[in-house]
């Protein structure tokens, strides 16, 4: 063999063990399930900055799980207090285009309620801060014990805590969820943690109004539908039904006996590459390792989470567990206060990004603002309760509420 053909051997051999090596990076990382929707985003949402000036509506959506993260009761109620007294201390002092403050929405375990911590949570929420909403980790369960448990719940989140809404137009009470362990609509490959195939009728018939679980990479469980806002229906006899779905578009009505499904950013890292070579992968996710940053931020932004016809306005859905050791201390701390203190500088000097603070049932109000052609956004509507006395009704009813843990 010629030298020339040696060195061509030796590249050739190379590149195999190479692109065999990323395969199964990819593989093993579940990658495979949303690169193509990565690559070739649908629509017109193509990824990448929006024509200024750019709205961008940011929340934390927050698996909080103080029961998961302490040793007893007790270290779980202080963990619920330490957000209480905390929170309102340290980001009081910043403000969005309207003048509020950074807003946090817990969703709430049902398998962990006590009383007592809702109570701070709902005085934390009631004085401007933030919402509760629903949360779940079950497994095994039948479509009968699912909706008993989401009904039951939500009665006692809205009569005994004053917390959730009664829905705008048909009355009833609703409330946004996300699901434990990331297995929406029994997702997960061994039917493990979920077993309801039909998750988003549930959902939807016992008054969900949009779903905030996604995304979930790197777990398997993730949809191959990416950086999206849209109506996800059940599929009778499949599980995973919100793999894919209908986007939101203006000018569209929501689509019958479908669900919202909110998703927020997922893209590749390539300024954070693992082995120096390797993208990692953002997903949103706030934790001690990954603060909230400018950097990060604009990945947020630049993923293109839109209505279609809105490319100017940009949702930014992200999540964390906020009750975690080391979380905790990062989001209740200086990262987080330079991160709100760096994008106030940010809307300061740049009158084209104009950013607000919402919570996920503003988040799912916008959507459908932008669906009836609403441009001018009307706070009034997304910031109110349509029953007020829930506002001043938490902590005012006896423990015996009928809930059993």
């Amino acid at each position: 063999m010629t030298i020339t053909g040696y060195l061509l051997c030796c590249v050739t051999i190379l590149v195999a063990v190479g692109a065999a090596s990323i395969g199964f990076v990819v593989r093993r990382r579940n990658m495979h399930l949303w690169l193509p929707g990565y690559v070739r985003p649908r629509g017109n949402r193509a990824r990448g900055t929006a024509a200024a000036p750019v709205d961008v509506f940011l929340a934390v959506c927050d698996h909080f799980e103080p029961e998961g993260h302490a040793a007893d009761p007790a270290a779980a109620l202080a963990l619920v207090e330490r957000w209480r007294r905390e929170y309102p201390r340290l980001f009081s002092q910043f403000r969005d285009s309207e003048g509020r403050p950074p807003q946090h929405t817990f969703f709430y375990p049902q398998e962990e309620y006590r009383p007592e911590y809702l109570d701070a949570l709902a005085a934390l929420c009631g004085a401007g801060y933030g919402d509760v909403e629903v949360h779940l980790h079950h497994d095994r369960d039948s479509a009968e014990s699912l909706r008993e448990k989401l009904e039951t719940f939500r009665d006692v989140l809205y009569e005994r805590h004053g917390l959730l809404r009664r829905d705008p137009l048909g009355g009833h009470v609703t409330y946004g969820f996300i699901h434990g362990n990331w297995a929406l609509c029994n997702s997960r490959p061994d039917g493990r943690w979920c077993g309801v195939d039909n998750e988003i009728d549930i959902l939807r018939e016992t008054g969900c109004y949009a779903d905030f679980t996604m995304p979930s990479a790197p777990s398997d469980t993730q949809t191959r539908t990416i950086n999206s806002l849209y109506y996800a229906k059940n599929q009778p006899g499949r599980p995973k039904s919100h793999d894919v779905g209908v986007p939101a578009r203006v000018g569209q009505a929501p689509l019958p006996d479908s669900l919202l499904m909110i998703q927020g950013p997922l893209a590749l890292d390539w300024g954070h590459r693992k082995w120096g070579m390797l993208p990692r992968i953002e997903n949103a996710d706030l934790h001690a390792g990954r603060p909230p940053t400018w950097r990060r931020m604009q990945y947020w932004i630049d993923a293109a989470v839109t209505v279609e016809g809105r490319p100017d306005w940009r949702f930014v859905k992200l999540h964390t567990h906020g009750c975690k050791p080391g979380n905790i201390d990062c989001l209740l701390g200086e990262q987080t206060a330079e991160f709100h203190r760096g994008l106030q500088l940010r809307a300061a000097e740049d009158p084209d990004f104009r950013l607000h603070y919402v919570t996920a049932w503003d988040m799912a109000r916008l959507v459908h603002q932008a669906e009836q052609q609403q441009f001018r956004i009307d706070w009034d509507s997304l910031h109110s309760k349509t029953d007020e006395r829930h506002l001043a009704a938490a902590g005012a009813h006896p423990d015996s509420s009928g809930f059993h843990r």
